[in-house]
């Protein structure tokens, strides 16, 4: 049985569907749809809203459940209204929080991922457009500038992690794929000479040689680069490097983005620039 979730926002959404996938990850057993709904800013929204409550839970015969954000009174009486089983996140944490601290919230809406201070923001620009510069062994001349180097074999995750250390914390991450090329005499991994100098900003991923195997092979498929031969080599040779080199690293075989970048910042004391958004 599917039951319908539908996390509702009179803003962008983020933090009710962050807030709400978090929570709804926890019932494995359960076979939830869910559906984001941004922007829900009018009563006019609201009511065609409820329309699409009503319609789910005909459809799925059981009621829908409902996360939201929304500021405006007006909208929050009408959604309440629905048969939707309603968690409002704003009344269940902020009431508690005002008596706390003896002061009304401005209940103000797009708070949470609104530009907000300049510097803040532009800060996060600028490591965004350093990770892209910085992507795969590019402009090795800046390395002076980055707070951390990702390092290992291609298609690992080092790209999307150093995008979103950018974006949600503010770090400034370039990545470097290792690859043949680094093979020394032996036709063992050496450390490149780009690198070797900012060995203290090191930082290393390694993955499962059959799930790398099964990435590469939706890029470049019946290939000496997709198979299990190549990136089981590879892998062995990498994780040999790092051990040599006391190079720290971890294995992104199952964890997200999310993990492997708050992992990292934990086992190497990395500096936020700004707590995530």
């Amino acid at each position: 049985m599917t039951r319908t979730a539908f996390f509702i926002s009179d803003g962008t959404g983020i933090t009710a569907e962050t807030l709400g996938r978090s929570l709804l990850a926890q019932f494995e057993n359960t076979d939830i749809r869910m559906v984001t709904k941004p922007y829900i800013d009018s009563t006019e929204k609201a009511t065609a809203l409820v329309k699409a409550i009503e319609s789910a839970h005909a459809n799925d015969g059981e009621r829908p459940i409902i996360i939201d954000t929304i500021v405006d009174d007006d909208v929050r009486d009408i959604i309440s209204g629905s048969s939707g089983f309603k968690v409002d996140i704003f009344s269940t944490f902020l009431k508690p929080l005002e008596e706390e601290l003896d002061t009304h919230s401005s209940y103000s809406v797009g708070k949470t991922h609104s530009i907000g201070q300049d510097d803040v923001y532009m800060n996060r620009i600028d490591s965004v457009h350093f990770a892209l510069d910085n992507d795969d062994g590019a402009r090795t001349h800046q390395y002076d500038k980055a707070d951390v180097i990702l390092v290992g074999v291609s298609r690992c995750g080092k790209t999307p992690t150093s995008l979103y250390l950018a974006l949600q914390f503010g770090i400034r991450a370039a990545n470097y794929p290792l690859t043949e090329d680094d093979l020394d005499e032996s036709g063992s991994l050496k450390m490149p000479a780009s690198l070797a100098q900012y060995r203290h900003k090191l930082f290393g991923l390694t993955i499962d040689p059959r799930r790398l195997a099964a990435i590469r092979t939706e890029r470049r498929p019946n290939s000496r680069y997709c198979s299990i031969d190549q990136c089981l080599q590879e892998v062995e040779q990498t994780e040999a490097l790092f051990r040599r080199s006391k190079v720290p690293f971890i294995d992104t075989t199952r964890f997200s983005i999310e993990e492997i970048s708050t992992r990292m910042i934990a086992e190497t004391g990395l500096a936020r620039r700004f707590s995530p958004r």
